[in-house]
């Protein structure tokens, strides 16, 4: 149970009201609407994030969640061991995945981040947070993944619906898989993990609908950096282009809207769309969802993963008819 007393101690204000809101509490106080967290990691990676919010600040990209210090000048509290941190609440609305405007004006958005993470070096006694150079290394373990998934089920007595979804329909993905890993290995992958490090710049890692707030000014805020790393930034493009273009029936248009405004900006070179190919070929989504059932949540009733992977199934033909426009519109040199 958090002792509210604390939160007040420590971050020295008045809680007039407090209400949980998709696991974070808004609160009132006398300074002010509040988003109080906790978080689930330990205070060497907090300072890491903190820090890189910090570092955009310092370089003009302010509208973030910026973390409030406590009396002692740390970006958190502990409470009966746990760690919370504390931001003004930003007002507004979740950008809208449906709407083009939102959606091109977020791209832009993305890359100006990622200009002025630029140059960041983390704090003393912060955990670097990286994953620069694992990508075929994550790629390749997920791979044989499939096979050890498919044995799973084999040694099974009776099958369920999943199971025979996932005997029906893995050999697509696992193929899906390996060509994003070839695509890795022909792509200058490490060299541009060695400019990102020297640059010493990082991505979200998160960028979607409910991280994106558009405020009462129209401006774009961005939220919940829990998940930013050093990180190539294709990873960032391509991961924000999954996200939009799963509810946009993989529209190739809308694709070429967002890299177009997020050129506008920080333009992506021929090796930078090279990457963001090779992971849109991936099939996280799909591996996820089958990773969760067979090893992670047992618990969650067979119904979810059933109609996750329906859905997954149902749109293939539109997310290769995307793949296929994909390289037509962006990678003529492809061999």
């Amino acid at each position: 149970m958090m002792r509210e007393f604390e939160i007040e101690r420590q971050f020295d204000l008045k809680i007039e009201r407090i209400k949980p809101n998709r696991g974070i509490y808004f609160l009132n106080t006398n300074k002010g609407e509040m988003c109080l967290k906790k978080v689930s990691y330990g205070i060497q990676k907090l300072l890491f994030i903190y820090g890189a919010k910090e570092h955009l600040i310092n370089n003009g990209f302010k509208n973030i969640d910026r973390f409030c210090l406590n009396i002692e000048g740390n970006p958190y509290a502990i409470v009966n061991e746990d760690i919370y941190t504390l931001s003004n609440w930003i007002d507004g609305r979740e950008c809208d995945f449906l709407n083009i405007d939102d959606v091109s004006k977020s791209a832009k958005v993305l890359a100006n981040l990622h200009i002025a993470s630029k140059g960041y070096d983390p704090p003393e006694h912060s955990k670097l947070k990286s994953d620069l150079d694992r990508w075929p290394s994550i790629m390749n373990k997920r791979i044989r993944s499939f096979d050890k998934m498919r044995d799973i089920v084999r040694k099974k007595g009776i099958k369920n619906d999943v199971d025979m979804i996932y005997i029906k329909n893995y050999e697509f993905y696992k193929e899906m898989a390996k060509k994003a890993y070839n695509i890795f290995e022909k792509s200058k992958y490490y060299d541009i993990c060695r400019e990102i490090e020297d640059e010493k710049s990082f991505c979200h890692h998160d960028y979607t609908y409910h991280n994106i707030i558009i405020d009462n000014q129209d401006n774009i805020n961005i939220l919940d950096f829990d998940y930013c790393k050093r990180e190539v930034r294709s990873y960032d493009v391509a991961n924000y282009i999954v996200k939009v273009l799963k509810k946009n029936d993989w529209d190739i248009n809308i694709c070429k809207s967002i890299i177009e405004h997020y050129n506008s900006s920080l333009k992506l070179r021929y090796e930078d769309i090279f990457l963001i190919y090779g992971f849109l070929l991936f099939p996280q989504r799909f591996w996820r969802v089958c990773n969760r059932y067979f090893y992670n949540d047992l618990l969650i009733r067979q119904n979810v993963f059933l109609t996750q992977l329906d859905k997954l199934i149902n749109e293939r033909e539109n997310y290769m008819n995307f793949i296929y426009n994909f390289e037509k519109e962006f990678l003529i040199k492809l061999d």
